[in-house]
């Protein structure tokens, strides 16, 4: 009995001091910095980052020194050590291909309504990703972009889907019917995508730009971003070749921004691009994408469309970082996308 009133408190002081330690442990976690914590950046600075999208560590860690110091107006020097100290605060650098692998499991596909088409690209379209479409007018490029503003809030009800539209080209009307076929609410569907119309490529960079405001300051689950056509405005405004320099850095510039927010995000970058005729080629399709090496290095899977027999389509997997060359076939109805067999 002695040895068991002994034992007693010694046990229950042990438990103590393990209670004591714990939330010890908890205070002294490092809290996550904020830009007001770089040093040299008082709040004017920070207003003045936070107001041209430089609003957390990571955006200044992977911005350039020119691009601080159009925004705020600072020297060289301090623009390189905000950057060296964002960096040094996020630990960036490499990890593992396991770990890399545990990533991607939050990766979510978005279906066309056409098994086939959902085939040809890994089981449908990636998010943090980007998925070009290119082909003739009437090819169906337009089709898979409204099929997936709707089909992606089958997947989560209060997903977002964002419609840069250059073209004239979105139809609430089209929405309506797929979202029927769907069987989802035409309302709902409606009121959860966001369109705007972008009158020069300025105008589309900006629009472009704005979709991390729906999400930071709207809270909104943006699942997925159609810019329909890519190329139509920079094909416009930038004729001939003593242009095309400028028009291939500045389209470069807009995919860059594209390709970083999906990822940071999770969403599904879905854009359509426009075609022309090689007249030097006398064998074979002599269709080829408007934007060159620039749009098709920045996309990560590729897709030709083109007519097939009897009201048909027919997409053509053209690059992918992990499906091999195939093509299926398809076809457009009221309901929406829809399988050939």
């Amino acid at each position: 009995m002695e040895q068991e009133l002994i034992e007693m408190p010694l046990e229950a002081e042990v438990e103590t001091k393990r209670k004591k330690r714990e939330p010890k442990m908890e205070k002294e976690a490092t809290p996550e910095k904020t830009i007001y914590d770089l040093p040299g950046v008082g709040a004017a600075t920070a207003e003045k980052l936070i107001a041209v999208g430089f609003s957390d560590l990571m955006s200044i860690a992977v911005a350039t020194p020119a691009e601080l110091i159009d925004a705020t107006g600072m020297g060289d020097a301090l623009a390189k050590k905000l950057i060296a100290v964002a960096r040094s605060s996020l630990e960036m650098g490499f990890e593992s291909g396991d770990e890399l692998l545990k990533r991607r499991e939050k990766v979510q596909r978005l279906h066309t309504g056409s098994k086939a088409l959902d085939a040809l690209v890994g089981g449908g379209f990636e998010t943090g990703a980007i998925t070009e479409c290119f082909g003739e007018f009437g090819s169906g490029k337009t089709q898979i972009g409204h099929a997936l503003a709707v089909n992606c809030q089958a997947v989560e009800k209060d997903a977002i889907a964002v419609y840069i539209d250059t073209e004239n080209t979105f139809r609430p009307e089209r929405i309506i019917q797929f979202a029927k076929g769907a069987g989802l609410d035409e309302e709902q569907v409606l009121r959860n995508i966001k369109v705007a119309r972008a009158y020069n490529s300025d105008h589309q960079m900006l629009l472009a730009e704005k979709v991390e405001d729906l999400i930071k300051k709207q809270g909104l689950n943006v699942k997925l971003v159609v810019v329909d056509s890519l190329t139509a405005h920079f094909r416009a405004e930038f004729i001939g070749r003593g242009t095309l320099a400028e028009r291939q850095q500045k389209l470069n510039k807009h995919l860059h921004i594209l390709a970083k927010l999906a990822d940071k995000h999770n969403f599904c970058v879905y854009v359509t691009n426009q075609v022309m005729a090689k007249p030097d080629m006398f064998f074979g399709d002599p269709t080829q994408a408007i934007g060159g090496h620039i749009v098709a290095h920045a996309s990560t899977f590729r897709l030709y469309l083109r007519k097939g027999k009897k009201g048909t389509r027919v997409a053509k997997l053209i690059d992918s970082p992990s499906m091999p060359e195939a093509e299926c076939g398809f076809y457009v109805d009221e309901s929406g996308i829809k399988d050939t067999e």
